[in-house]
């Protein structure tokens, strides 16, 4: 079980990472907008817009599941069985938790 000390150095880890993809979304969304067909570019500079902008989704959809994550380790902080690996109930290391709030297995369950 961890310490009340550690839940909160966690919280503060979540709240980062949080910030820092609630920025990432808001540019990714920004670069998946649609290409107005009126905008004067070459074809073959369409088309790279054009597969970027797929990129762009795809990294879009990471980061919101990502930002997902986050939201269900803030709920699932109070749960008397945070911090324990949902498969073999062993502790999650804090530094695991720290670099991945999000993370529901430890490393050995995890591979």
């Amino acid at each position: 079980m961890l310490s009340k000390e550690e839940k909160e150095n966690i919280k503060k880890a979540i709240s980062k990472k949080a910030q820092d993809l609630d920025e990432r979304i808001a540019e990714y969304r920004e670069l998946t907008k649609p290409i107005p067909p009126s905008e004067a570019i070459g074809r073959v500079s369409r088309m790279d817009a054009i597969n970027n902008k797929s990129i762009n989704e795809a990294a879009l959809r990471q980061a919101e599941k990502q930002r997902q994550g986050l939201e269900r380790a803030l709920q699932r902080m109070d749960d008397d069985r945070f911090g324990l690996c949902t498969r073999c109930g062993n502790p999650i290391p804090t530094g695991r938790l720290l670099l991945m709030p999000g993370a529901l297995t430890c490393v050995r369950c995890a591979g």
